[in-house]
């Protein structure tokens, strides 16, 4: 019989865990499979850790990882698929925001041979702040323009892979991670699976507009240099203008005279023009960080205590 590891990554979720616990028993009971679930607690300061411990010693199927600090999502997707043993993965969030009811539907649409993988997306966003629907929508119309990579819009994290996918995606070792860029990058045949929008169980979101803004640049910079380009197309339009503004201000110096006249649009104009340097400046900064922190070859996570030790 099939193996299913499903990997749910876990951040100060001491309150949805047993909730969504309960809610996938029932599934993993009725699905043609065997199945393990590997909750990874990303430096949780609450009692998170606690309720993953009791769950493995309650139930042989519940394993779990706990990292020594707060590494992030993307850590603890990857520390999952590192330790899932299945012959299908499932990446799903613990707050129940991707419904459990769907998953026997997924597995069977991916056993059948028929794709690689099975992936949700929300139909809408019911319930979410407008401004975040707005810059949600916008940031894929973006990435998808500037980037070979394409994301679907309103693709979440909760999909399952068949093992050769998993595989695919662990080859990419990289310390800036963004998932929804890597599976699509590594190909293979995807078949998406609508849904509508579904509150939190419980809790609150984790995510604020800082760290979806800084998410998002992960992307951008993950899988996409145009805005390098943007940067040196940028410097020369400007050498150019300013060519012909210094060759504009000669010229009439030397007709008309009056070189003192006009210093204020001069200052504006320097002061334009050094915020577009400080502008290109910071997205070369932004790439060379990356190149920076990938070439120190750091841990991608470290965990602290884990349920596989006893193995």
């Amino acid at each position: 019989m099939n193996l299913i590891s499903v990997i749910v990554p876990c951040w100060n979720e001491e309150e949805t865990i047993p909730i969504y616990y309960e809610h996938m028993c029932p599934v993993m009971d009725a699905i043609d499979a065997d199945c393990e679930l590997i909750f990874v607690d990303d430096g949780s300061q609450d009692a998170t850790f606690s309720e993953m411990k009791k769950l493995s010693e309650k139930d042989a199927r519940c394993q779990y990882l706990s990292f020594s600090r707060n590494f992030g999502k993307e850590a603890a997707i990857y520390a999952g698929l590192c330790k899932a043993k299945g012959d299908y993965v499932v990446v799903m969030d613990v707050d129940l925001q991707d419904p459990p009811e769907l998953l026997p539907k997924m597995y069977e649409m991916v056993k059948n041979g028929t794709c690689d993988s099975v992936a949700t997306r929300r139909s809408d966003r019911t319930g979410e702040p407008v401004i975040r629907s707005f810059l949600s929508e916008n940031f894929y119309k973006f990435i998808n323009k500037i980037s070979k990579t394409q994301l679907v819009y309103g693709a979440r994290d909760y999909r399952i892979m068949c093992r050769k996918m998993v595989d695919a995606v662990l080859q990419m070792s990289e310390y800036n991670r963004f998932s929804k860029g890597i599976f699509s990058w590594v190909g293979f045949k995807t078949e998406w699976l609508e849904y509508e929008n579904v509150e939190r169980s419980a809790g609150e979101t984790k995510w604020s507009l800082r760290q979806l803004f800084k998410y998002s640049l992960e992307g951008i910079t993950g899988f996409s240099v145009a805005p390098l380009s943007v940067a040196a197309v940028l410097g020369v339009v400007f050498c150019g203008v300013s060519f012909l503004m210094i060759l504009f201000l000669v010229i009439r110096t030397l007709i008309w005279g009056d070189p003192v006249a006009g210093w204020p649009s001069m200052v504006c104009v320097i002061l334009f023009m050094g915020g577009i340097q400080l502008l290109c400046m910071g997205i070369m900064g932004e790439y060379l960080s990356k190149t920076y922190l990938e070439s120190k070859h750091r841990p991608i996570y470290i965990v602290r205590s884990s349920s596989y030790e006893k193995e």
